[in-house]
């Protein structure tokens, strides 16, 4: 989906932002997130979102074991996106997708008067996410391909063969890192990692452990 606000850097993006925390969810660069967003004070964020900047930077809670210790609420690093498309469903609700632009570091959650949550935020770390297919030389596709044909063999799905061959490697990574089915903890570490080549890596690790269960005890639950 074309985008008419393009971001050039770090730089053209604003240091606070609305965050929406929500589990096992991801957003990539220069890829799209669907969402039903119904909840009052996250429709208040589009509202006031559609009003500046259209950008929402998804991030996900912090794990329960560190919210414990009484930290932050919010995992470290999330990806901020753009409104691009968006319909009312005449009952409350928005259905709309974000562009993704670029990860980013949070800073501090803020004490704001909104009801829905608000962070400061360095996308310094992540300048890469400005380049379109950064590290895409690293990616070892055939390695990829190979254990996505034999996780959909496993368990019983079927594929666009052709739509995935001609796909280049960042589309393809990052596009198979968002719909994987594996569980908070492994959707944060494929956000994190530094590069698309380490993204492919883990991807294709994380996919190949959740085979060995498989095969090891005829569970076709995919790795939490």
């Amino acid at each position: 989906m074309p985008i008419n606000r393009p971001y050039e850097g770090p730089s053209e993006l604003p240091g606070i932002i609305p965050v929406f925390p929500l589990d096992g969810v991801l957003l990539l660069p220069r890829c799209q997130l669907p969402l039903n967003v119904f909840e009052p004070r996250y429709v208040e964020m589009i509202d006031d979102a559609l009003k500046g900047t259209r950008l929402i930077g998804m991030i996900q809670p912090a794990p329960a074991a560190i919210r414990g210790l009484g930290r932050s609420g919010l995992a470290s690093v999330g990806c901020v996106g753009r409104i691009t498309e968006i319909a009312e469903s005449g009952d409350g609700r928005y259905l709309l997708n974000l562009s993704g632009i670029s990860r980013f570091r949070v800073v501090e959650e803020l004490d704001v008067e909104t009801p829905y949550r608000q962070a400061r935020v360095d996308y310094d770390p992540f300048a890469s996410d400005f380049t379109p297919d950064s590290g895409a030389d690293k990616v070892d596709r055939s390695t990829l391909l190979r254990t996505l044909a034999n996780y959909l063999d496993a368990n019983r799905l079927e594929a666009d063969w052709e739509s995935i061959k001609d796909a280049p490697n960042e589309a393809l990574v990052n596009a198979l890192a968002m719909m994987s089915p594996f569980g908070a903890r492994e959707k944060q570490a494929l956000l994190e990692a530094p590069d698309l080549g380490a993204r492919a890596d883990m991807l294709i690790a994380v996919t190949q452990m959740s085979l060995a269960r498989t095969s090891g005890d005829g569970d076709e639950t995919p790795l939490q």
